[in-house]
């Protein structure tokens, strides 16, 4: 794996790391965040998207990332496309 480190959350104490990495060999966004609530888990597996079920497939999760790292997550979105094409 080839992971490129992008940043990491600004307010990050010592205990928390909200995190964005691309993974060049497989052309992915890499984020570690914040595991959900119970409730907003339940809520997000309730919800049935357009073309799926509901539910949260085996080897998925859901995560969450603060709203101060939109700029971190967008550099990771254009590096990850440089590398596609």
């Amino acid at each position: 794996m080839s992971l490129q480190f992008i940043g990491i959350d600004p307010q990050t104490g010592d205990d928390e790391s909200p995190t964005v990495w691309v993974d060049r060999d497989a052309q992915e966004l890499v984020l570690q965040g914040w595991k959900p609530s119970a409730e907003l888990e339940a809520e997000c597996a309730a919800t049935e998207v357009p073309g799926h079920g509901k539910g949260i497939p085996d080897g998925e999760a859901v995560i969450r990332i603060p709203a101060r790292m939109v700029d971190m997550i967008r550099e990771t979105c254009d590096a990850v496309e440089r590398h596609v094409r």
